[in-house]
């Protein structure tokens, strides 16, 4: 964006009007397309084979009113038939079937606690030797970037030896966290200092949004990724994983293959970061809580 130029100044907040889901009645005869329990289920089955994500009973609305999409853009008259085809030939409308399902709630330094403690390891870690983390649900970008932003605060311009990948099984999603550009007050809670080092404010067409400073960008790779893969292409062994707030759509037996592909990946002494609502306690053979939701393998010391 070849117009967003400036440093960003300080940002004030912004009054937020909260987004309504606008979900449609549940009486199937006021609803554009007939869409039965039966259906339902079925959507249930193929995202859990699919992407693994399993849906609660409560999301049937949810799922008509982002699906819905999906049938008007492929011509289709009803969950069945739109069903029968995906599972048919799908080809690339899975992508679009699992895109329309996943949710990416994030922000920039979002469970703010977790990030001194990935500084610490990395001051711990020093610069003898190549870095390795891994972003596991990248969704929109606000969280490879805190990380980036976090190498970048505690190596200043000694921070080549320190890669990040980040993934995300959204590709549309992967798009934006790629460009890097967001609306200001998307970062209306950073400090000054971290607006005025690591954004570009927009002029003219681009005024209102902010775009991550190259050097940024530069230190991050991003790729898509399923977690439910057999192996990942993710180059180990890895000092640290944030994994957050992606395993609660998992059931216990799927989160349990992810740990287990994640623990031969790591370092020793390597860290995993989860949300705050994650608790791997029937993984404790594979990972041990630090606390704060903060794991560390189970063998190490």
């Amino acid at each position: 964006m070849s117009d967003l130029r400036k440093p960003v100044p300080p940002v004030s907040a912004v009054p937020r009007t909260p987004l309504s889901s606008s979900l449609p009645p549940r009486d199937s005869a006021a609803r554009e397309f007939s869409f039965s329990t039966a259906d339902f289920e079925r959507v249930r089955k193929l995202i859990y084979q699919h992407a693994g994500i399993s849906l609660s009973p409560v999301k049937q609305d949810m799922v008509y009113s982002r699906l819905a999409r999906r049938l008007r853009a492929t011509g289709k008259s009803s969950f069945a038939d739109y069903l029968d085809a995906l599972e048919k030939s799908g080809g690339d409308e899975w992508e679009r079937f699992v895109n329309s399902l996943t949710t990416n709630l994030t922000s920039f330094f979002r469970e703010p606690h977790h990030f001194p403690i990935f500084a610490e390891h990395l001051r711990k870690l020093g610069t003898r030797r190549p870095i390795r983390v891994w972003c596991s649900a990248a969704s929109t970008g606000e969280e490879p970037y805190s990380i980036a932003i976090t190498v970048a605060e505690t190596f200043g311009s000694n921070a080549s030896h320190v890669s990040i990948m980040a993934s995300d099984l959204d590709t549309n999603v992967l798009a934006t966290a790629q460009k890097g550009v967001y609306p200001i007050e998307r970062v209306d809670k950073l400090s000054p200092e971290r607006l005025r080092k690591f954004f570009l404010r927009g002029t003219g067409a681009q005024e209102g949004y902010v775009s991550v400073r190259p050097e940024l960008k530069n230190m991050i790779q991003f790729q898509r990724i399923n977690l439910l893969d057999q192996s990942y292409a993710v180059k180990g062994p890895l000092d640290v994983i944030f994994c957050r707030n992606v395993m609660i759509y998992f059931d216990k037996p799927t989160q349990y293959k992810i740990l287990s592909r994640f623990a031969p990946l790591m370092q020793p002494d390597g860290l995993m970061f989860a949300g705050h609502s994650e608790s791997f306690l029937h993984a404790a053979d594979l990972f041990k809580s630090q606390g704060k939701t903060v794991y560390t393998l189970a063998g190490a010391r």
